[in-house]
């Protein structure tokens, strides 16, 4: 028997909200202002549900090397941070990461991430070979946690714009965080480098509308009156996890 008449129309799903650079800014400081949350916590809470994102995307039976190596690049600010996390957490699920750190924040925050990598035996890169095979050799892929949303595309200092020219000629995966590094937060870019998986924090920002490759949406901490404020539609997380593959 047929008794789809008489069942309620489901509620149309209102899609996830993209956020500007403007809105993503204005919600961290919500959230560390008015909602109290430290600094240092949401960064680890990012770079936990990044590292849990990394082995959901390219878990050890997959690798082709012999080593689970994992190069993670970090920048000077906050997104570096979160790479420094997700790297120490992957050590904890046994791959075997590497951190080039170029340059390091003077901040007390940011130190206390770099010790604590260090404490796990995690090596420190001195330079980035510009050997491009080098790199496809060495690892099965690069954590790309350079540039954060707030970074002005458009002037990317160095050693950071030399990193992004070797990047863009590597043949192994990359994996973003929260936005590929050297594209404007508010679009897509059609000439930096190519992530096949972004990690994008919170929420997705603009950049990430048509993202063509995987896309995991980490971090499912956000107080609900902040979700509504904002309208940002996240979608039901499955079970307990902490991101959703988008």
């Amino acid at each position: 028997m047929n008794h789809s008449s008489t069942e309620p129309e489901p509620e149309p799903v209102e899609p996830i909200r993209y956020l500007s650079k403007a809105d993503a800014a204005a919600i961290e400081t919500e959230l560390l202002k008015d909602y109290r949350f430290g600094q240092q916590q949401l960064i680890e809470i990012w770079g936990h549900a990044c590292a849990i994102a990394i082995a959901k995307a390219f878990p050890l039976s997959s690798l082709s090397k012999k080593q689970p190596t994992v190069l993670v690049v970090c920048g000077p600010d906050q997104n570096g941070s979160v790479g420094l996390v997700c790297a120490r957490h992957l050590r904890i699920f046994e791959y075997e990461p590497t951190i080039f750190y170029p340059k390091r924040s003077p901040h007390s925050l940011h130190q206390d991430f770099t010790v604590q990598c260090e404490k796990m035996d995690i090596p420190f890169l001195s330079y980035l070979p510009t050997e491009v095979q080098l790199i496809n050799d060495a690892y099965n892929l690069v954590i790309d946690a350079i540039l954060g949303p707030e970074t002005d595309h458009t002037d990317v200092r160095e050693p950071y714009a030399g990193i992004l020219v070797t990047l863009k000629q590597i043949k192994i995966p990359i994996a973003s965080v929260d936005v590929p590094s050297g594209w404007d937060a508010d679009e897509a870019s059609t000439d930096g480098i190519s992530p096949e998986v972004l990690i994008s924090l919170t929420a997705p920002k603009k950049c990430a509308t048509s993202f063509p490759g995987k896309h995991f949406l980490a971090g499912r901490f956000l107080p609900y009156d902040i979700q509504k404020k904002y309208e940002l539609n996240l979608p039901e997380y499955p079970g307990t996890d902490c991101l959703i593959e988008l």
